[in-house]
Order: C-alpha cells, then sequence, then structure tokens
C-alpha cells in the first residue's frame, strides 16, 4: 500500500515538473465555493456587516471612501505590498532587461515563482511571476535588479509613497512579508492601487487570469491567484496576500458601467471570509450608490440663482455695472451618492447685494454650498469675471448734464 502510494505521489509530481505549471504557494489555497459565497453575498441586508478586521470601499472617480471600517488604522499589508513593487519597477527599469537571479532571491521563503540562483528571466516575466503568483524570491530578484538591493529598491519605494502624499504607508520589503516597520493603511493601498491602474503594463498583467512565462528560455505557465477575477461581474485585478499579521488579504478593481472602484480587505481570518468580505462589499457599492454629475446639478441651479439674483445687487458709484459671475471649481465632477439620497443634494448660495466701486475681476463675491445628507459635499466661491471701474469726476458731470437736458 504504501509503495503504491508513494509511486502515486511520484507520478503526480513529475507530471507538474513536466507540465511546468506554477501552483502558488501563498499559504492561501484552502478551497473555497465561489458560487456559493456570490449567492449568500447578493442575499445581505441593506446595512452591510461583514468580519474582516479592516477594509474599505473606495471612489476611484473622486479619490473618496464610500465606506470604511478602520480604513485609516495602521497594518501589516503582506503581498499586497506587490502592488507598489510592480508600479515601482515599471517605472523604474527596462521590461525588456533580463535579470541574472541571485542566490538570496532564490532563497527567499514564502510564495514563490520558484526561480533558482544564475537562472535568466526578463524583467517582463518576473512582474507576472510576482503578480500572479505572488513570488517572493521574484520580489527580491526585482528589487536588486532595480533598486541595486532591497534596501536600495525600499528607499524608490518609499520616494513613491511620499510623492503619492501617502502619511501613513511605510515599506522595508518589496514582498511584504511581517516587519513592524512595512505598513500601510486600507485607504493609502487603494491609493497606491488606484495610481498603479492608471499604468497600462501594470493594468494589463493584474488582469491577466494565467500567461505564459519563459525562465532560461523554457516554458512555464503560471496562473493568478486573485479568485475574483474572470469570475466576479466587473473585476479587472489587484492582488491578494497572506502573512500571520496581516492575515488574508485581497484588493480588487471593479468595473461596472464606468462606475470604479477599490475594495480592500485586510486582515481577514480565513480566505472564505477575505472572499466574502469583498463580494459583499462590492455588491453593497454597486447596489446602494450611484455615481451622481454634481457639475450638471450645479451649474443649472447656479444659472437659476442668477437669474433672479443678479440684477439685485447693487454695485455703487460704477461706471458700467459689468457683473458676470462665475463659481470656483468642484473637486469631484462625479461623486458616488447613495440612492436614496440623490434627491436629497442641496445647494445653498449665499453673497453680498451691496458693492463699492472699483471692483477687482475674481473677487469673491460670495459662496456655492453642496449638501447632501445634512454634509457639506464642497464649498465653491462666487467670483465676478472683470474689474469693475468707479466713476470720475467726468462721469458725474456727464451724467448731470444728461440730467438737466433730458
Amino acid at each position: 500500500m504504501w509503495k503504491k502510494l508513494i509511486c502515486s505521489i511520484a507520478i503526480i509530481s513529475l507530471i507538474c515538473v513536466n507540465l511546468n505549471i506554477v501552483i502558488a504557494d501563498d499559504e492561501d489555497n484552502d478551497s473555497i465555493n465561489l458560487a456559493e459565497i456570490i449567492e449568500v453575498a447578493n442575499m445581505q441586508d441593506d446595512e452591510l456587516k461583514i468580519n474582516s478586521r479592516i477594509a474599505v470601499a473606495y471612489d476611484r472617480t473622486s479619490g473618496t471612501v464610500i465606506w470604511g471600517k478602520d480604513e485609516n488604522k495602521k497594518t501589516a499589508m503582506a503581498s499586497t505590498t506587490k502592488i507598489m513593487t510592480a508600479i515601482v519597477a515599471i517605472e523604474n527599469s527596462n521590461l525588456k532587461d533580463i535579470v541574472t537571479v541571485s542566490q538570496k532571491a532564490a532563497g527567499t521563503g514564502g510564495s514563490r515563482l520558484k526561480i533558482k540562483a544564475n537562472d535568466k528571466i526578463s524583467m517582463n516575466d518576473l512582474l507576472y511571476g510576482l503578480m500572479l503568483v505572488s513570488g517572493n524570491d521574484a520580489a527580491v530578484a526585482i528589487a536588486e535588479h532595480v533598486g541595486g538591493s532591497v534596501e536600495g529598491f525600499a528607499e524608490l519605494m518609499n520616494n513613491k509613497a511620499n510623492e503619492l502624499g501617502l502619511q501613513n504607508t511605510h515599506f522595508v520589503t518589496p514582498h511584504g512579508l511581517d516587519n513592524p516597520k512595512h505598513y500601510t493603511t486600507a485607504v493609502e493601498l487603494a491609493k497606491i492601487a488606484d495610481y498603479a491602474l492608471k499604468n497600462q503594463t501594470f493594468a494589463q498583467m493584474v488582469g491577466t487570469k494565467s500567461t505564459t512565462i519563459n525562465i532560461n528560455g523554457y516554458s512555464k505557465k503560471i496562473a493568478n491567484t486573485n479568485e475574483l477575477l474572470g469570475i466576479l461581474n466587473g473585476v479587472t485585478g489587484v492582488k491578494t496576500g497572506f502573512t500571520n499579521n496581516a492575515g488574508r488579504c485581497l484588493v480588487t478593481s471593479v468595473n461596472r458601467n464606468g462606475f470604479e472602484i477599490i475594495t480592500v480587505v485586510l486582515q481577514a481570518d480565513t480566505k472564505k471570509i477575505r472572499t466574502a468580505d469583498s463580494i459583499k462589499l462590492i455588491e453593497y457599492v454597486y447596489k446602494n450608490y450611484e455615481q451622481v454629475n454634481l457639475e450638471a446639478i450645479v451649474d443649472e441651479q447656479f444659472e437659476n440663482w442668477c437669474l433672479i439674483n443678479k440684477k439685485k445687487i447693487i454695485i455703487n458709484k460704477c461706471k458700467n455695472n459689468n457683473l458676470d459671475l462665475y463659481t470656483s471649481k468642484l473637486k469631484n465632477k462625479l461623486i458616488p451618492v447613495m440612492k436614496t439620497n440623490i434627491d436629497n443634494i442641496q445647494i445653498d448660495i449665499s453673497n453680498v447685494y451691496y458693492i463699492e466701486a472699483p471692483l477687482k475681476e475674481n473677487n469673491i463675491l460670495g459662496t456655492v454650498k453642496i449638501i447632501c445628507d445634512n454634509n457639506v459635499i464642497d464649498v465653491l466661491e462666487i467670483k465676478n469675471k472683470h474689474k469693475i471701474e468707479k466713476k470720475d469726476v467726468v462721469d458725474y458731470m456727464q451724467t448731470f448734464f444728461l440730467f438737466f437736458t433730458s
């Protein structure tokens, strides 16, 4: 019996070697029933309840948080780190470069592409190995090639974080294995993913379900660890992860009819929980929120206000009442609004009705407040386009003359 078992294992191992298929070792492969999870998620109540300790739903168009749970809390990020690793590598290297794998890279533990010391592989294929099978060995090989060392590459990662205005993110490694000085927040991780997805090369990589790469001229088929890609409506990426401190992690990008969001789930206890919470979060947003063209609403209401109120504004001692009003720009033209609140968007306009000439152009004469669900979304300034001059002696003499000759 034991001989048969050993033979069977040997045969299976031989088949896997011959097929050159990489099975992701992200400690992430416990089986889940996606169809069942999706069905349960779609049956959830209007009130969203998730089990992961940290989560966020982030609107890509407006750059705002739609829903969050401890979304600003610093936390370990595991292999979601590789989102930053990939974009820094893409921006700072030639993807056609051939990288020789070092002993250090080959010996990196955790999830692996299973490259060996002195293997030769293109930067492009290393990046696919990084983002699809979450190769920690690929991450170190990339870091050494691009940054000269892991430490040098971490400096590039932190420079990019500073460039993006991230206040609560710091990188020590390119792979995300636990380190107390290696952390982020759900919101800032969403911002990193949003930035990276604007790069077409990155977006194509994380949106790939499976591909074939070449190591030393030999082909190897690899598959994406992202369980929602190609399964859940609109999912376009991004990255899975797991460490003891970070728990099960999943960053997901979704696009449904131009409404683009990123969800981040961190510190889930199981893969099933992180998957279920991600689906719940995604379906909750699309069920309850809608993108609203705030610019169209403001423009229409401000134009109507001007028709009624502009003539009421007195400009004392003006040479010519050339009052042409406009508003400053909105922070976001399109915003996600809960469907039940769309009809409750209020535009509150206030201004001065008495002005002393002269008046320079672009003077602030009032404000436009946009309010939704008792929250001020934005405040715009009302300004005048053109300067208005004050009457001089000649103007008064002409007025006097016209009065007595009429």
